[in-house]
């Protein structure tokens, strides 16, 4: 049975930080691609940052480049994403998703077959 648990998500000002923590079991993050998405009430839901099965290799959306942070501690099997400087547009259900693949990794979600429940992210002052 795969499971990933978001947790780290709450309120939080403009220019303020958060560290989200997707805790995995079930499958190994040191033998799968990692990924967290967002989705906003009515819209897509888009790719923000993933990390390879090696951890050698990350990818960012343009939209977070430069303030968020992808890494991993492959003795928890846990992934993190830490978001600073956030502004009122990051606002949104932030999931983590696996592939159950290797190798470079990609933001197009329909390429992720596990995915957590979500974690709220608000940000507003």
């Amino acid at each position: 049975q795969f499971q990933l648990v978001e947790s780290g998500g709450g309120l939080v000002q403009p220019g303020g930080s958060l560290r989200l923590s997707c805790t995995v079991s079930g499958l190994r993050i040191d033998q799968h691609i990692v990924g967290w998405f967002r989705q906003v009430p009515g819209k897509e839901r888009e790719g923000v940052s993933c990390i390879s099965d090696r951890g050698d290799t990350t990818n960012y959306a343009d939209s977070v480049k430069d303030r968020f942070a992808i890494s991993r501690d492959t003795a928890k099997n846990t992934v993190y994403l830490q978001m600073d400087n956030l502004k009122p547009e990051d606002t949104a259900v932030y999931y983590c998703a696996a592939e159950d693949d290797f190798g470079l990794c990609t933001l197009r979600q329909y390429e992720y077959d596990y995915w957590g429940q979500g974690t709220q992210v608000t940000v507003s002052s």
